[in-house]
C-alpha cells in the first residue's frame, strides 16, 4: 500500500499526484492541512523531519522531497516514461523540470511568504509582487525554452507529458491564484490546456481532492 501524505493545494504535493496517475498507481491519500499545521504534529515529524509535504509511505519506507519522489516513481514504473531515451534529451528535461522545482516554488511557498509578512512586516501586495517577481522571471525562460526546443510537441518534450509536466501544471495553477499575467507566456498555457484534457491531470488537480475547501 502506497501512503501519500499531502495538502490539496500545495504545489509539491500536486506534482506527485500527476506522477503516480500518469502512471496509473493507486495510493491512499492522507490530507495534511498546512494551514492548521498538521505538518509540524509530532506524528508527522516523525515520518518527515523536515515537516513539508508531501512523504510518501511505501513498503516500510518513507520518501520525501518532491523530486526524489518523482525520480523513485519513474524508477519503479517505467511505462509510460517520464523522461526520454537520450541522455542529452533527459538532462534538458531535468532542467526544465528544475527551473520550476528550484527556481520558481521554494521561494513562493507558503512558509517562506508567511517569513515574508511575519519577519519582514510584508503587506498583501508585497507578497504578491514578490510572487510574481519570481514567477514571471522563471515562466519567462521556460517560454523561451520551450520556443527553442525542437522536440516539443503538444507537450514541453514530444507527444505526452512528463517530468517538466509534473512540475509545470501545478506552478501554474499557483500562478492563477495570486493572479500572475500568463498573456505573456502562450506555449505555457498551451500546455495547460493540453493537460488539462487529460484524466490524470484533472483527477490531479488541487479542487477534486478529498480536503478541497
Amino acid at each position: 500500500m502506497i501512503r501519500l501524505h499531502n495538502y490539496y493545494r500545495s504545489g509539491t504535493s500536486h506534482r506527485v499526484r500527476i506522477a503516480l496517475n500518469l502512471k496509473k498507481v493507486s495510493y491512499e491519500y492522507v490530507p495534511l492541512n498546512l494551514l492548521e499545521k498538521a505538518h509540524k504534529s509530532e506524528a508527522y515529524l516523525a515520518l518527515n523531519p523536515q515537516g513539508l509535504a508531501p512523504a510518501l509511505e511505501v513498503d516500510g519506507h518513507v520518501l520525501t522531497q518532491s523530486p526524489a519522489i518523482l525520480e523513485w516513481i519513474e524508477e519503479s514504473w517505467p511505462e509510460p516514461p517520464l523522461l526520454p531515451t537520450d541522455r542529452f534529451d533527459r538532462a534538458r528535461v531535468r532542467a526544465m523540470a528544475a527551473l520550476i522545482a528550484c527556481d520558481i516554488h521554494p521561494i513562493n511557498n507558503l512558509r517562506i511568504l508567511n517569513a515574508l509578512k511575519q519577519d519582514f512586516g510584508a503587506d498583501h501586495d508585497a507578497v504578491l509582487g514578490w510572487i510574481t517577481r519570481w514567477t514571471t522571471d522563471g515562466f519567462s525562460a521556460l517560454e523561451t525554452l520551450l520556443n527553442t526546443n525542437h522536440n516539443r510537441g503538444e507537450f514541453c518534450f514530444g507527444k505526452a507529458p512528463g517530468l517538466v509536466e509534473c512540475n509545470l501544471i501545478p506552478q501554474v495553477y499557483a500562478a492563477r491564484r495570486f493572479d500572475v499575467d500568463l498573456a505573456p507566456y502562450p506555449a505555457i498555457t498551451a500546455i495547460d490546456a493540453a493537460c488539462a484534457a487529460l484524466p490524470a491531470f484533472e483527477s490531479a488537480h488541487p479542487a477534486n481532492q478529498p480536503d478541497a475547501v
